[in-house]
């Protein structure tokens, strides 16, 4: 009987800062399929050192995104990376023993998410950060929806056990980094409000309370001191601003599209 094969997907749009740092982390996978997405960048260059697929196409919707990159994909098992994400050694080998033993089809993998050199463990969530991705599994067993940030995940067979070594995130460099990317958010999720409302002002008012209250004391922020306020505060108010951007703001959703109908291209 074979080894089961694995490969590592990763997406990218404009990740020249930080793509070669997590493309030279997956050499434990029998291959390396990178996805480009409306790239102007160096990132092209960066991937054909180290990809053995290259897909280069224009992908606006995270779930079609990704889905694309591990339909181009050979391998029995996926492991799915952000290019702004590395896997050090410890978490290759229980990767590779974890496909091996055959127990679970898809596997919870932990996440150290850091802005700058700082690591922050506590407080993230809210749709602002997650300490928790479900990256390695079988093939077919996972699948996307089609909202612009955050997609639903859905899958098929049976959940394993959830590893211990650490995805190293790499999220923001700075504060201001970590607003660029509140920004970007909440515009992508008002789109998605435009269509399918979720709650008025009043409402995300008091979402706002429960949501800080969940990050900054169930999920423990205050032991990150300033920083895990700064993180609570953001996901409060995530759904209270994207709410107002979708009253307030006339931005134009991206239109749909499937896999097949996406712009794309084997690079090589």
């Amino acid at each position: 009987m074979r080894e089961p094969s694995l490969s590592a997907v990763v997406c990218a749009h404009n990740e020249e800062r930080s793509l070669e740092r997590c493309l030279a982390s997956l050499g434990f996978a029998d291959e390396i399929v990178v996805l480009l997405d409306r790239c102007t960048d160096g990132s092209r260059e960066i991937a054909q050192r180290y990809a053995d697929r290259i897909i280069v196409g224009a992908f606006p919707l995270e779930g079609p995104r990704r889905a694309a990159a591990v339909q181009a994909a050979a391998g029995d098992w996926i492991i799915e990376l952000d290019a702004d994400e590395e896997a050090c050694p410890a978490l290759a080998r229980q990767v590779c023993e974890r496909i091996g033993a055959n127990a679970g089809d898809y596997f919870q993998i932990p996440i150290d998410n850091y802005v700058g050199d700082t690591l922050i463990r506590h407080g993230w969530g809210g749709s602002f950060g997650t300490t928790s991705v479900a990256r390695l599994f079988r093939r077919g067993v996972k699948t996307w929806g089609g909202e612009q940030v955050h997609p639903t995940v859905r899958f098929t067979g049976e959940e394993g056990e959830r590893l211990t070594w650490p995805i190293a995130h790499h999220m923001d460099t700075d504060i201001g980094d970590m607003l660029h990317r509140f920004e970007r958010y909440t515009a992508l999720r008002a789109v998605d409000l435009r269509v399918r409302p979720k709650g008025g002002v009043g409402a995300n008012v008091f979402r706002a309370f429960r949501r800080f209250i969940k990050c900054y004391v169930g999920r423990k922020g205050y032991r990150q001191g300033d920083w895990g306020f700064l993180i609570a505060l953001l996901a409060a108010l995530y759904p209270l601003i994207a709410t107002l951007r979708a009253r307030l703001e006339e931005t134009p959703a991206l239109e749909p599209a499937s896999i097949a109908e996406l712009t794309a291209r084997a690079a090589e």
